[in-house]
């Protein structure tokens, strides 16, 4: 949809805003203190005027940013049940989910600014996190290699502490051993 409500975006400025979203996600995890709008701007291949007419504020641009990567992961999860196995789509969504906080780890202070501008870009984030992770448990258990007595929102904060153990780049081979771990648990077992 548009910025300014009702209509939808035409395909130019759908790809530009998904130009900006692409290049704010890349930069602001790299350093969201000192990237610029400008930066991003020119990073996108359209000009500032461009990037104000989607984004007023550079705090709407770092909620945009965060809410698009947070679409993104939820919506693989049926994708990828269409695509793979129940164990093998959740090993993958799982993967996608430790990229995506690995990403928002990087982005923390500029979604502070947000926090601390009244804005909340959290405000679905669980409940949208738990429907997806509930959809690979259910076909799991469904399939008959994960346990029915698994809560989606345990799987999410064991998830998330994987996250927080293990988050940074150079710890991502240790991250993938934990989530296999966790993978484990949730197999069912005779």
């Amino acid at each position: 949809m548009a910025a300014t409500g009702d209509r939808p975006l035409r395909a130019d400025a759908r790809r530009n805003r998904d130009l900006l979203l692409a290049s704010a996600m890349r930069l602001l995890s790299e350093d969201s203190l000192t990237t610029t709008l400008d930066a991003i701007a020119k990073d996108a291949g359209v000009g500032i005027g461009t990037l104000y007419r989607h984004f007023p504020t550079r705090e709407a641009l770092v909620e945009a940013v965060y809410r698009n990567e947070l679409t993104a992961v939820c919506d693989a999860a049926p994708a990828l049940l269409d695509e793979l196995a129940p164990l093998e789509a959740t090993r993958a969504w799982m993967d996608r989910y430790i990229d995506f906080m690995i990403a928002k780890y990087g982005m923390a202070d500029a979604l502070r600014a947000v926090i601390a501008s009244g804005g909340n870009p959290y405000a679905r984030s669980r409940d949208l996190l738990g429907s997806a992770i509930k959809l690979l448990l259910d076909a799991g258990a469904a399939d008959g290699v994960f346990r029915k007595d698994v809560d989606a929102d345990d799987v999410l904060i064991s998830i998330s502490g994987v996250a927080l153990a293990a988050g940074e780049p150079s710890m991502r081979e240790q991250a993938g051993r934990l989530l296999d771990l966790l993978l484990d648990g949730l197999r069912y077992q005779r």
